[in-house]
């Protein structure tokens, strides 16, 4: 029986989305997030009157134009593991277009907001990347939309996890509005195989029981973080790549360890 948690992608929809999380289907407040596959030439056109949005080229590239603003073209990524990617930020109601100018692989984040920031570039130069952990807890980290940068309410990194270690662990949460000591994010897991097969694991749980969900993710599967833990595990051989959307009233991103593994370096 599959999880509640884990999303399969959608094969073969004529509008190319492969993912569609809203915060409706999620079941929560502040999240959506689309993965979308754009043949040459085609455009995508959208105005979300509520939301801001990050659009992430995962793979591809794009002429992006949001209001006023021509971006021109975008992207070139081959692979989400080639480095970091280009990114636009658009605030709520301002129009974007997305051309693609060859097979564009495009992850839409969004969350609510009012509109304080304008739409701008997120190049791969603006992009801290980072080591994060010792040993087989190693995972390199590309901070898109930080805490420390202009958005109301969202957070977007990207996340390669070699094969053979273990990723967003030690096990940490984030689901009590409790300032500064942990804030409540709602978070969701793009996940990419660099093989495009195999599996990785994810782990989804709480310390009193409530909820304890252990899924084999494959290529292009999202996982719901509503609550409680969530560490990743990526076997031997297969290298992960994921894309993280947070989001909810505080954006700041303070979490909790699970006590069994606090004293391990995160």
């Amino acid at each position: 029986m599959s999880s509640p948690l884990l999303v399969r992608p959608r094969s073969g929809a004529p509008d190319g989305v492969v993912q569609r999380i809203t915060p409706d289907s999620a079941g929560w407040r502040f999240v959506g997030f689309d993965a979308i596959d754009l043949e040459p030439g085609r455009r995508l056109h959208r105005t979300d009157e509520r939301n801001e949005l990050c659009l992430v080229l995962v793979t591809g590239s794009a002429r992006v134009v949001a209001g006023d603003t021509d971006f021109g073209v975008i992207g070139g990524r081959n692979s989400p593991f080639e480095g970091s990617p280009y990114s636009v930020y658009v605030p709520p109601r301002v129009p974007v277009t997305v051309e693609a100018q060859g097979p564009l692989e495009l992850a839409i984040c969004s969350s609510p907001a009012e509109g304080r920031f304008p739409a701008r570039l997120i190049a791969p130069a603006d992009v801290r990347e980072l080591v994060r952990g010792t040993g087989t807890n190693t995972r390199h980290v590309r901070n898109i939309l930080p805490d420390t940068a202009d958005a109301e309410t969202l957070l977007v990194v990207e996340v390669i996890t070699p094969g053979g270690h273990w990723s967003s662990y030690p096990p940490h949460k984030h689901d009590t509005d409790d300032f500064p000591q942990e804030t409540y994010l709602e978070e969701t897991y793009y996940h990419r195989l660099r093989r495009g097969s195999g599996f990785a694991l994810q782990r989804v749980y709480t310390k009193d029981g409530s909820l304890d969900e252990a899924m084999a993710i494959a290529d292009r599967d999202v996982v719901l973080v509503p609550k409680g833990y969530h560490p990743v595990g990526a076997p031997h051989g297969f290298d992960l790549y994921y894309l993280n959307v947070m989001a909810g009233p505080v954006r700041q991103w303070r979490f909790s360890m699970d006590p069994d593994q606090a004293h391990l370096p995160y």
